[in-house]
């Protein structure tokens, strides 16, 4: 498949390397020269400088005969534009845009995306999709990674690893006789910085992180068969009142579960606009690393901290303080990776990255229509893949034990009808079956042979 990537910075960058890796054939477009020349320098990609919404521009990128275009440059506008011109010049077929601006994104504005106006396919909104992460690290305190599949029936968790573990030095495998009626599978490890696909007889160590596939139900007693409080948040402090934090406040009033939040604002503006949007939440006007006016939002008597602006040393230094002023979680937006090893050090429980948050979105919609989610863990180490199995998949109507998965291959989870199951050697894999399937990426390609699900797209 020919596939055109507007836009060449981190977002661009990632979405490049997994389709390049994929075989396709990428032509990446920048403005910015040194931009393309990272892109083909380090991945099998072809690079094109100059702007990417004018039409020559995008005629020798391919335009022609490309079959989709994703348009993930840093303006609105550029973005819109190249969609239209993709549409009306060259007809590509599949038009993705990344929208930032909170207008382009109101319901009441959706025709402006309808073929005969504005053609977009899909729209990707990085603040909207970062804001349902928080809640979802929210939802999970525990949990430095979370993620929902299955219709929301099932969850990816991470957790790290104490030393008051109850189950450490246990093989997993004895994990499965202790606790059989529990709907949880340890599907990755990461131990000294390596992610992997875990054995039956391999066993947890204090200072692992584990990504674990658990049904909704069964998330209270997993967190409690691996040490961690289930512990509901009832007051949450926002350090950041931009369109993440101030969509995070609006998402925590309406939920039927009353949560008390307070949103802290630097900017006189956003902290009014926030103010004015918002209907129970106290916004306060200041910085959010000065120690009074955390103190004012009651920081020591909340459960959690979201630092949510849009500087990442604010974010530590704001979940750093609140840890020392006494809240018990921090989480920390980070948009540079670079900052994640830090994290452990500075007792900073969990973080969200809007590029790994956009690129799963972003992949999400480019799969194949039987593949019904992505989500990309780390570096693009691995991916967890949920979709729905076809008569004509190598794996239909085989038990489990019975298809030769590659070492890097676990399935975590499989919806049969409207209910989840926890997978056995002895499950047989059944037509219009759901699966969950945790991946490291040189796998996927191989799990897509499997599923019969080659990146069509389409």
């Amino acid at each position: 498949m020919k596939v055109i990537i507007c836009g060449a910075g981190q977002v661009g960058w990632q979405i490049a390397r997994h389709l390049s890796g994929e075989n396709n054939d990428v032509t990446v477009v920048d403005n910015n020269p040194e931009l393309v020349a990272r892109a083909t320098e380090t991945l099998d990609v072809q690079g094109i400088a100059g702007s990417a919404s004018y039409p020559d521009i995008l005629e020798r990128a391919g335009a022609r005969d490309a079959d989709m275009i994703i348009a993930a440059t840093y303006s609105d506008e550029v973005n819109m534009v190249v969609c239209q011109v993709a549409h009306s010049v060259f007809a590509i077929p599949r038009k993705i845009a990344r929208l930032r601006a909170q207008s382009y994104l109101d319901a009441i504005y959706s025709d402006l995306y309808r073929r005969d106006h504005m053609p977009i396919d899909v729209v990707i909104s990085p603040e909207r999709e970062v804001a349902e992460a928080a809640l979802q690290r929210l939802s999970a305190p525990a949990a430095f990674d979370t993620e929902s599949f299955l219709e929301k029936r099932a969850q990816l968790l991470g957790l790290h690893i104490g030393e008051d573990c109850p189950v450490v030095n246990t093989p997993l495998r004895q994990l499965t006789d202790l606790f059989s009626t529990l709907r949880a599978v340890v599907v990755g490890i990461r131990r000294e910085g390596k992610l992997f696909a875990p054995e039956p007889g391999d066993q947890l160590f204090p200072g692992d992180d584990c990504y674990i596939f658990v049904v909704n139900e069964d998330v209270p007693r997993t967190l409690e068969v691996f040490g961690k409080s289930s512990k509901k948040q009832e007051r949450v402090v926002i350090v950041g009142g931009g369109n993440v934090g101030l969509a995070v406040a609006k998402a925590l009033e309406d939920r039927t579960q009353r949560i008390r939040a307070k949103v802290v604002e630097k900017n006189r503006k956003n902290a009014e606009r926030a103010a004015d949007a918002l209907e129970r939440t106290i916004v306060l006007h200041g910085d959010g690393l000065d120690s009074a006016l955390l103190a004012e939002a009651g920081i020591s008597r909340a459960d959690a901290i979201l630092a949510v602006t849009d500087d990442d040393k604010t974010n530590l230094l704001a979940a750093v303080r609140a840890k020392s002023l006494g809240c018990p979680m921090a989480i920390a937006l980070i948009n540079d990776p670079t900052l994640v090893p830090l994290l452990g050090p500075l007792g900073i429980d969990a973080y969200i990255n809007p590029r790994g948050t956009t690129v799963s979105s972003i992949l999400r919609h480019i799969r194949h229509g039987r593949v019904r989610g992505v989500y990309s863990i780390g570096d693009a180490e691995a991916e967890v893949i949920e979709a729905e199995v076809l008569s004509t998949s190598p794996i239909s109507g085989q038990s489990i034990r019975e298809i030769d998965f590659p070492e890097g291959v676990l399935i975590g989870a499989i919806l049969k009808g409207d209910k989840v199951i926890k997978p056995t050697g002895a499950t047989r894999i059944e037509e219009g079956d759901v699966i969950v399937i945790f991946a490291m990426a040189a796998d996927v390609p191989e799990v897509e042979r499997l599923l019969q699900v080659s990146i069509d797209y389409f």
